[in-house]
């Protein structure tokens, strides 16, 4: 059989790459190295130590100028937020409120006519104004609002601390609140301390900056008047 021609040129080139192969001593030298060498075997990994980190103290770096001075000290504070006013807390008298009694409209109408004309006898060089009391004012929540058109002119225009003097000189801080127009803390330790209820009027001289003279006048005074 012809074995095609291809096949003739591939042994013919086998015959001549061994023939090199015996020229060169190839064979013999793979021989010897794998008797010299039955197999290779990867050196094992190096396992490695875990680091210790060691913590030492060091002194702060601090400028030239101030190497020789003592550290400085901070202490916690409390900043408020609103940087508002705060007064101290007046301890007031205990109110028995099962038996209050709301004023009627011809009491508040005494009262409030009465302040009038205690406000018309005042010095009329500081400003004034009547505040008739509520509820809300005396009891409960003890907020007092006062007249947003005074307060818009003759008072602070950020939260300030308020003085209430009453017919005896007694003064009682208080904290002003221009956002609301109104007095919050401090005001019900006025209200408890002079006993007002329902139908009271009040009147507001303002004898400084921050500071009010108050006169009071009693709804219960009609029923004196109408006896």
């Amino acid at each position: 059989m012809v074995q095609p021609e291809y096949e003739q040129s591939r042994q013919k080139q086998l015959e001549e790459n061994r023939k090199r192969m015996e020229a060169l001593n190839l064979p013999q030298l793979s021989q010897a190295l794998r008797q010299f060498s039955p197999g290779l075997k990867t050196p094992p990994m190096k396992q490695r130590k875990p680091r210790t980190l060691e913590k030492k103290m060091v002194p702060v770096r601090r400028s030239d100028r101030l190497s020789g001075k003592p550290g400085p000290v901070y202490l916690e504070v409390d900043v408020d937020r609103y940087d508002r006013v705060t007064i101290p807390r007046r301890v007031s008298k205990a109110r028995d409120l099962s038996n209050r009694v709301y004023a009627s409209e011809e009491e508040r109408s005494y009262s409030i006519k009465r302040a009038e004309e205690v406000q018309a006898a005042l010095d009329a060089t500081h400003p004034s104004f009547v505040k008739p009391m509520l509820p809300s004012h005396v009891s409960g929540g003890f907020w007092l609002g006062l007249n947003a058109s005074f307060c818009k002119r003759h008072l602070p225009s950020r939260d300030s601390e308020v003085t209430l003097i009453d017919e005896d000189d007694e003064e009682y801080p208080t904290i002003y609140l221009p956002r609301k127009t109104g007095l919050s803390g401090g005001w019900k330790g006025f209200a408890v301390a002079h006993d007002l209820a329902d139908g009271d009027a009040l009147v507001f001289q303002l004898i400084k900056p921050t500071a009010f003279k108050v006169y009071i006048t009693r709804a219960s005074g009609f029923k004196k008047t109408a006896a």
